[in-house]
């Protein structure tokens, strides 16, 4: 993959992330932006946390090709069918990031209370070395990298990597990314617009 335009973001060896900061013109990624957000129907997903059921801090639909089910937090998700705008852009995304994607999570992130813990996307289906494509649209947020460590180890500020991503910019995340690393989209009390963030990844078929 030619990687003219990106920024690589400098981590533990194995781990891939690069950033390309304006993938969508303003006007195209605001267009884009409020077409989806009407468009995309919605969901509060029920996650599985420490027992019990909670509904997720966000909105959010899974979305893919036939036979693209994905178990997240102990519950499994059917794909709902691509529309068109997110079809085109998945084509687009193909090319520039040199792989093949069959389904996309989208997220909205409503206001600074929505966010995303902690977590690695590392689950079988995905495979060992999965290669993510993140694509933000709306008001820009802060995404945070963590290394992973032992839990007998105390992290330090050193093992945590802040990036702001822009309206219109990819995020791609490969090789030992996930099991290197955690990431996490945190809340925050500065007054922000709505966000929708779409991670187009490959899902094994079963």
């Amino acid at each position: 993959m030619t990687m003219t335009g990106w920024q690589r973001v400098d981590l533990e060896a194995g781990a891939d992330v690069a950033l390309l900061p304006q993938w969508l013109p303003a006007e195209e990624a605001e267009a884009t932006f409020t077409a989806l957000y009407a468009a995309v129907p919605w969901e509060t997903h029920r996650l599985r946390l420490f027992g019990r059921e909670v509904d997720a801090p966000r909105l959010s639909c899974w979305i893919g090709d036939p036979h693209t089910s994905y178990v997240y937090s102990g519950t499994r998700f059917e794909p709902h069918p691509w529309p068109p705008l997110l079809a085109d852009l998945r084509e687009r995304l193909q090319r520039v990031c040199g792989a093949r994607f069959n389904s996309v999570l989208a997220n909205l992130y409503r206001d600074g209370r929505d966010s995303m813990g902690w977590h690695s996307d590392d689950e079988p289906e995905l495979g060992d070395q999965p290669l993510i494509a993140s694509l933000s649209l709306g008001a820009e947020r802060r995404f945070r990298l963590r290394r992973r460590l032992p839990r007998t180890v105390k992290s330090s500020p050193a093992d945590t990597v802040n990036l702001l991503l822009p309206p219109g910019s990819v995020l791609r995340m490969a090789g030992a990314t996930q099991r290197l690393y955690r990431h996490d989209l945190p809340k925050t009390r500065v007054a922000v617009g709505p966000r929708i963030n779409l991670t187009f990844r490959w899902i094994e078929p079963r």
